[in-house]
């Protein structure tokens, strides 16, 4: 062998080496991209989560979620155009956007001649989740309840989608079984195992109809359930909402009886939620999943029940905006953050994680820094809106609830009465303050694109007056569940 053969075939060999280690490394590369698995419940309020300090609720299972997490204790909905609160939320996490955003394109579009659209949906032609999470590279799942929550041509997008029938899941007293079925079917046989995977289970549950099997209703006395702090049989002031369908579930006034009722209905159903997202983590547990997927747990919006005299999710209160949101996984650190965070941020935060572009212009802010323990304020105040009825603004301290059609506003020292039940809107030594926050409430919203002035020229009565009957309704608002062995026995 000469010396030209013998150069020629080491060339080859280190070329051969180079070859096979950028592979190698691209490969690597390719895996670093983790699984993400975002939870999204449906009306469950933010502080019924056992490990996150309510020791009347059992959720074992939420509660290995919240271990080792990152908990974000203001995060919230930015509110919704729509009684069904839900359908506004999920259009805004899907694309980073308020739902402003879709009341403008819907007028333009109305402009240009075009067939008129729900408001409460967003342009399925904007980006959205899925075709962010594809563009990373990433194989999309979708499983949602039923009643197009979601634009129904956003749906599409996922490479694999379907809806779960929310009646028929909530009836069966396990609501969230057949999703959590259809997810780890998912992930034993049909996934690519060449890419990472990005799942949005919608879960049905506590939405109303309550039902759950008498098993997890037996984990809790009825009569020792405590009542929210901030309770009232009846809210003072018409604020838009005041007999739409979820307060239709309950008579006035509301006694402390029939909300110890409603609580136990709604644990019972969150629990019964927990037990079949345990078989989830323990499915990803013993197969590996959990070393590489990080999990986003959250929920739609929350609910009154009871809280201010209100039953639903129609108001822009803390408890009912306000939202469970963990964060666990893979190069996430561990602890609690106090930044304000939105449902909408979870778009350009997906984007960071998945490592692909994030779409210009959007509402939504990412929050991927503060998972990596970064020091990042996103925003100094934060806003909530529902439907023309109702606006507010706070920061770290101070509240502001303007209700536009009735001329009325509150004003709540967050840091001293967490629960908002005392309005200091009458209180002298308050009026700049709240006149700076109502200023800063119009810089906020303005761009937007939210134009309903918050002093109108004509307004409403405030006073509200209840219905001396409880109201009819579709459906109860809980119980046994109907597909119980013991509610079928008691029927006969």
């Amino acid at each position: 062998m000469n010396i030209r053969q013998v150069i020629l075939e080491k060339t080859a060999l280190v070329w051969l080496l180079l070859v096979s280690t950028t592979s190698c490394t691209n490969q690597e590369k390719k895996e670093e991209k983790p699984n993400i698995i975002f939870i999204l419940t449906d009306d469950q309020q933010w502080n019924t989560i056992r490990a996150l300090g309510n020791e009347h609720i059992h959720t074992p299972n939420i509660d290995r979620i919240a271990e080792n997490s990152l908990v974000f204790e203001n995060a919230y909905c930015y509110g919704g155009n729509s009684g069904a609160v839900c359908i506004p939320s999920r259009n805004m996490i899907m694309t980073g956007q308020t739902f402003h955003r879709f009341e403008e394109d819907c007028r333009k579009a109305e402009a240009r001649g075009e067939k008129p659209r729900k408001r409460h949906y967003a342009n399925p032609q904007w980006p959205t989740i899925p075709k962010a999470m594809k563009e990373a590279g990433y194989q999309t799942f979708y499983r949602e309840k039923s009643g197009s929550a979601n634009n129904p041509e956003i749906r599409k997008q996922f490479d694999d989608y379907a809806d779960i029938h929310q009646v028929k899941a909530l009836r069966s007293g396990r609501p969230a079984r057949g999703i959590v079925d259809q997810a780890i079917k998912f992930m034993a046989e049909d996934r690519d195992p060449t890419k990472p995977f990005f799942m949005y289970l919608g879960v049905p549950a506590p939405h109303d109809p309550r039902w759950s099997l008498k098993r997890f209703r037996d984990m809790y006395d009825k009569d020792a359930l405590p009542i929210p702090e901030n309770y009232l049989p009846v809210h003072p002031w018409n604020i838009g909402s005041m007999t739409v369908r979820d307060e239709k579930l309950e008579a006035w006034p509301r006694t402390k009886e029939a909300i110890q009722r409603h609580i136990h209905d709604y644990y019972s159903t969150i629990t019964a939620t927990d037990y079949d997202l345990g078989r989830l983590l323990d499915f990803m547990e013993q197969k590996g999943f959990d070393k590489n997927t990080i999990i986003i747990f959250s929920s739609d919006q929350g609910l009154a029940l009871g809280q201010h005299g209100l039953m639903g999710k129609q108001n822009i209160y803390e408890g009912t905006m306000k939202v469970p949101f963990i964060v666990k996984g893979p190069g996430v650190i561990p602890g609690k953050s106090k930044a304000f965070v939105y449902l909408h941020d979870i778009l350009p935060t997906l984007c960071d994680l998945a490592q692909t572009e994030t779409p210009k212009n959007l509402d939504g802010k990412s929050f991927a820094k503060l998972l990596k323990g970064e020091n990042f304020i996103a925003r100094d105040y934060l806003t909530l809106a529902y439907m023309e009825h109702q606006r507010s603004i706070r920061d770290d301290r101070w509240k502001l609830i303007r209700f536009p059609k009735i001329d009325k506003h509150m004003f709540f020292d967050l840091q001293n009465d967490p629960h908002e039940t005392t309005n200091l809107a009458g209180k002298t030594e308050h009026t700049m303050r709240i006149a700076t926050m109502m200023r800063e409430l119009d810089r906020q919203r303005l761009p937007l694109g939210d134009s309903i002035p918050l002093f109108p020229e004509h307004t409403e009565p405030a006073e509200f007056i209840a219905p001396t009957k409880k109201l009819k309704t579709t459906f109860p608002a809980g119980g046994l569940a109907p597909e119980d062995p013991l509610y079928v026995k008691s029927k006969k």
